[in-house]
């Protein structure tokens, strides 16, 4: 078949504030207990513009069909399952009145909302 090439894994994301106390620095956390880490890209795109769809009172299927992609597409996109190209983002963000350089500049100005390593959390089940 081929061979398996190891991904770097991603960093974890900085603390938020310096500590202030002159105690002993915290332990690291146990094997298996889940840590902090900042989101991908795509989670953080996909977060922006599903605010902005609700916040403007639209449905899903109205801005897929503005955008000319399904609204599966689209949902994925918003659940940062799905890494949409430039010329995707970019209709997406035009059927919500947007531009590129609008989603990327929330994206960036707006606090990252740490993840675990398993992944997003969300009420979602997949079956095998």
């Amino acid at each position: 078949m081929g061979d398996v090439v190891r991904l770097p894994e991603r960093r974890e994301q900085p603390p938020s504030r310096p500590r202030r106390s002159a105690g002993p620095a915290p332990s690291p956390a146990p094997t298996g207990v889940p840590t902090e880490m900042e989101p991908l890209w795509r989670e953080s795109v996909g977060r922006e513009l599903r605010e902005e769809r609700l916040a403007a009172g639209k449905r899903l299927v109205d801005v897929a069909a503005g955008a000319g992609v399904s609204p599966q597409y689209l949902s994925e996109v918003e659940r940062g399952l799905k890494d949409p190209s430039s010329e995707l983002l970019a209709a997406i963000a035009g059927a919500l009145g947007l531009s590129v350089v609008e989603i990327a500049t929330r994206v960036v100005s707006t606090p990252a909302r740490p993840r675990t390593p398993t992944g997003p959390q969300s009420p979602v089940c997949l079956a095998a």
